[in-house]
């Protein structure tokens, strides 16, 4: 079985004889449901687990979980290794724009640009705020004392 967060929970699978983690879990709770796949009814079983330099930490917060050192071994040297990058280790810069047809547009301005011409509009109200207001206006005062200096 190939572990991940995933599945890491809620399946229940028997006769798992190994699991192998190609992700180091952030949390070393998700480690020990991973490798506890392996030891359904006392079975045993063995669980391999790749790390690299930046998941170092996250070995060790696992190992002082278990209170147990895990045994390492060097990776061989004659496996070939790719220097190509999974979609997960790509690092992205939010400065790019995406199109609508997928391309990014890397000379946009960005968040901060000048508005286009139809989007400059200043807001006025509604009609009867800009029109009707001015003919039908409101008595300075409140109450019938203009009425009053009149007669």
């Amino acid at each position: 079985m190939i572990a991940t967060d995933v599945i890491a929970r809620g399946l229940d699978l028997d006769q798992v004889s190994h699991v192998i983690n190609f992700d180091t879990p952030a949390f070393p709770e998700n480690y020990i449901h991973r490798i506890g796949r392996t030891g359904r009814a006392e079975a045993k079983g063995k669980s391999i687990i790749f790390y690299s330099d930046k998941e170092e930490a996250w070995l060790q917060s696992i190992e002082t979980l278990m209170d147990y050192e895990i045994p390492k071994q060097a990776f061989p040297e004659d496996v070939e290794v790719s220097k190509e990058k999974i979609p997960e280790e790509i690092e992205r810069s939010n400065q790019y724009n995406l199109q609508h047809d997928g391309s990014v547009d890397k000379n946009s301005g960005g968040a901060f640009h000048d508005k286009s011409a139809k989007n400059s509009k200043v807001n006025l109200g509604s009609r009867y705020k800009r029109e009707i207001k001015t003919k039908f206006k409101r008595p300075l005062t409140r109450g019938d004392k203009g009425q009053n200096r009149k007669k």
